[in-house]
């Protein structure tokens, strides 16, 4: 198992329990340390998992996992985004996402993930955290607003749905540029009803949105490989 969920997970739960506005509120959003602990275990220890979703995915399950062999002919990477525009309605329907606001490395995380965070990880108090299991089906599972982007391929998947919870996070790989895969996101979340705000920070290009109780955070960077990776948190 790779480490991507742990490093991706754990600063939305911080967040969340950071983002209350008193102390009754920090109390009923704190993470208990031992949920976060017994949740980095599980994360580290689950058992290898392999299978395919319907952007014709692969889960790989070993540690310090290497990027997938992906096709990053431009016959692929037309074919991705042929698809990618058909589900925004069009070419002309896929705008660019909004222009980054540059954040220090040691800079406060924005309203917008802070509040998408809050949402994801602890609606009304609960730790979603504590409950996220792995499986395949959850990249199958994602809200309708915000799937795989078209043939990605997912490394892995996990979410939770006790309680209040309806969490998902997903990292996939894809050769179409990060910035096609944002203007997808983008214009998904602004289609959906939902809020767009786009930094950049340590290196990541972050968007998040939030409507309502809903709410979504896109964590994105391109490799030195050629290859888009995509952290894609969501809850509905």
């Amino acid at each position: 198992m790779t480490f991507r969920f742990v490093a991706t997970i754990a600063p939305i739960a911080l967040l969340a329990a950071c983002s209350g506005g008193g102390e009754g509120d920090d109390a009923a959003n704190a993470i208990d340390p031992a949920s976060e602990q017994a949740l980095n275990d599980e994360l580290l220890t689950d058992p290898d998992l392999a299978g395919n979703n319907e952007a014709n995915a692969a889960l790989s399950g070993t540690g310090n996992a290497a990027i997938p062999d992906i096709d990053k002919s431009q016959r692929a990477v037309d074919a991705a985004r042929t698809r990618a525009a058909e589900l925004v309605g069009g070419t002309e329907s896929l705008k660019p996402a909004p222009a980054a606001r540059q954040l220090a490395e040691n800079a406060p995380d924005s309203a917008a993930m802070i509040a998408a965070a809050q949402a994801a990880v602890a609606p009304g108090g609960a730790n979603c955290a504590a409950s996220v299991k792995y499986s395949a089906s959850w990249a199958a599972r994602l809200p309708t607003a915000f799937p795989v982007y078209p043939r990605g391929n997912t490394q892995e998947a996990a979410g939770s749905d006790e309680g209040e919870c309806a969490l998902r996070i997903v990292t996939f790989y894809t050769p179409v540029a990060l910035d096609d895969v944002l203007a997808f996101y983008s214009s998904r979340a602004r289609d959906a009803g939902f809020g767009v705000d786009h930094v950049v920070k340590a290196g990541d290009n972050v968007l998040s949105g939030t409507k309502g109780q809903s709410a979504y955070v896109v964590y994105g960077r391109r490799l030195d490989s050629g290859v888009t990776q995509i952290d894609l948190v969501t809850t509905n």
